[in-house]
């Protein structure tokens, strides 16, 4: 695996989840291969504001929370997200091929709102404003993450 989080992000993820079918179950959580596929494609859709998102910790918990998500530590297995329920929500695509090629494109549109748009502030509803690096940072910390669910990495 790359130490380039971008040219992890670009060249190296979507390869490793093509391995998958689509109805593999992850060794934590609810969700399909298929369905955390479209959960990273809306995580790189808030990552350049097209899912717009205010902030959903408490003020006084953000400047932990932050220091976590800009951190090397990994998110724990079972690590619950507040903004999902316990059911997974409906798949979006057809097949687990459409959810990789909308991921492709959003993490394409990623980069290029970060080129275009320098300096550019989006909220993380958990970790508060970040910039493009810390945006980075954590996709490629959440990529991860799903990756070791599905016994990728």
């Amino acid at each position: 695996m790359s130490t380039d989080k971008a040219k992890f992000l670009k060249e190296e993820f979507v390869p490793l989840l093509k391995k998958l079918k689509g109805e593999e179950k992850g060794s934590w959580g609810v969700l399909s291969s298929q369905g955390m596929i479209e959960h990273m494609c809306d995580s790189f859709g808030e990552g350049r504001g097209r899912i717009p998102r205010t902030l959903h910790t408490p003020e006084n918990l953000v400047p932990r929370f932050r220091d976590f998500a800009l951190s090397e530590k990994e998110f724990k297995p079972e690590t619950k997200n507040a903004l999902m329920s316990e059911t997974p929500p409906p798949l979006r695509k057809k097949n687990i091929t459409e959810a990789i090629e909308e991921l492709e494109k959003e993490i394409t549109s990623f980069f290029d709102h970060h080129k275009n748009a320098p300096g550019v502030i989006i909220t993380n509803p958990f970790f508060g404003d970040f910039n493009y690096n810390e945006w980075l940072h954590l996709l490629h910390k959440h990529a991860i993450h799903h990756l070791k669910q599905f016994n990728l990495v």
